[in-house]
């Protein structure tokens, strides 16, 4: 019995377990530096306080380009379905973060892009990514943040390769 549970040790050090508690630790951070942001939308910073932002929400903020996207492209940015992403569109376009308007180029679709207050988001959350970075590499040296960010580049370029 203590052979399998000495064995079961990779469980909690594979490489995936720790990449996903990291994003996890970092992307609560940038939460809590954007309710922090006086400069963000009140409504939006209380919401975030409230843990009423999660990962998901965040997915808007780090895939929707300044210009707007359609949602099939932002799905596919995104690496979430189509229904999923216009579930989440929703819910932001209620909190008044993004809205759809008519696609100029295909009268068909429709293009979601960032209201006011949610281009004031996007600048917290900017600001919040920023932030949470310069700890990230006080906490670890400048040495071993380069080291990470290169490697994740890397891996994340040689999965797209493989993909």
């Amino acid at each position: 019995m203590d052979m399998l549970m000495a064995d079961d040790a990779w469980r909690h050090t594979h490489l995936g377990r720790l990449l996903g508690h990291a994003q996890r630790q970092f992307d609560a951070r940038v939460r809590a530096l954007m309710v922090e942001d006086a400069a963000a939308p009140l409504a939006l910073s209380n919401l975030a306080e409230r843990d009423k932002v999660s990962a998901a929400h965040i997915h808007i903020t780090r895939h929707l380009a300044p210009e707007g996207d359609r949602l099939t492209d932002l799905a596919e940015r995104a690496g979430m379905s189509k229904q999923a992403m216009a579930d989440l569109v929703d819910q932001c376009e209620a909190w008044g973060l993004v809205q759809r308007l008519p696609d100029p180029w295909d009268r068909r679709a429709k293009r979601v892009l960032y209201t006011a207050n949610g281009l004031e988001w996007r600048e917290s959350f900017h600001r919040a990514t920023a932030q949470a970075e310069a700890e990230f590499t006080a906490a670890v040296g400048q040495e071993a943040a380069t080291v990470v960010r290169l490697a994740l580049e890397l891996y994340g370029a040689e999965q797209g390769r493989l993909a």
